[in-house]
């Protein structure tokens, strides 16, 4: 699933690939993907304009579009669960974004195309979307986000968790409070701090809420550096029989937060 580094990922594609070139027909056809927009509602807004900026904050892309001196609505793509984005040229090149294929699409292969720009230029930009799952609308209430996991001060971090009695986990997932973590990146970070993900924000000391920042900081400048989460560390070992590649101890499966987890056995003791 898309996380943080993913969806830089497809931020930056949009950047690197997308910018100022002037949208002349638009595929908003998907009314699931488009969700609350009906079909065209998305096209008369776009058709004429052009993407000018991307911006991210966790797991959320808007694009800021205009016309000559004149702003537009805000563009706002989620990736979802399978989501990529991919910018193809007129000649067929293409820049995907997000996490690797895994196999399941050729270049050239738009069948799973759920939303589409189409460029003077004769190039598009796509979310292409195998599952569905992913979302495009105008205007994104980006502002209900917490703070970005890869930007977040000590100060806000210690902030976000402080006062609550939800598991440690669930409060790195929690959207609101911490923006652009997911399972993989949370197991990643309680592990390196050495805590349970278990144990309840309100039983943290300040030590282990600071080597939790460190953790994320470090955790989310790696995934992103390697264009997605299958560079962390802890990734190989999260499978039945593993040993901690730190301790040798076994690696322990259940879930918390409602989300499958892994942890040592030894060194992220629930009592910490």
């Amino acid at each position: 699933m898309p996380e943080l580094p993913e969806v830089e990922s497809a931020r930056r594609v949009i950047s690197r690939a997308a910018l100022r070139r002037r949208i002349v027909a638009v595929d908003d056809s998907d009314r699931y993907v488009c969700r609350p927009h009906s079909p065209g509602e998305l096209q008369d807004a776009l058709v004429g304009r052009a993407i000018t900026a991307a911006h991210r904050v966790g797991k959320s892309i808007w694009c800021d579009t205009g016309s000559g001196r004149s702003g537009g609505p805000a563009l706002g793509v989620h990736l979802g669960m399978s989501g990529k984005i991919v910018v193809a040229d007129r000649d067929g090149t293409e820049i995907d974004g997000g996490d690797r294929w895994e196999g399941r699409r050729q270049p050239g292969d738009y069948q799973w195309s759920r939303f589409s720009l189409e460029f003077a230029d004769g190039g598009r930009l796509m979310l292409v979307d195998p599952r569905r799952l992913g979302r495009i609308r105008l205007d994104p209430p980006v502002d209900r986000l917490g703070p970005d996991a890869e930007r977040i001060s000590p100060a806000q971090f210690r902030a976000a968790l402080s006062h609550s009695t939800a598991p440690v986990k669930a409060r790195l997932l929690d959207q609101h409070v911490l923006a652009g973590i997911g399972n993989l990146l949370a197991d990643q970070i309680l592990w390196s701090a050495r805590v349970h993900p278990a144990r309840p924000v309100d039983s943290l000391t300040r030590a282990e809420v600071d080597r939790l920042q460190r953790a994320t900081r470090r955790a989310v400048k790696v995934a992103t550096q390697a264009g997605g989460v299958h560079a962390l560390s802890l990734l190989p070992y999260r499978h039945a029989g593993a040993q901690c590649p730190r301790d040798g101890a076994p690696m322990v499966r259940s879930t918390v937060g409602g989300r499958t987890s892994w942890w040592c056995a030894d060194e992220q003791a629930a009592t910490g």
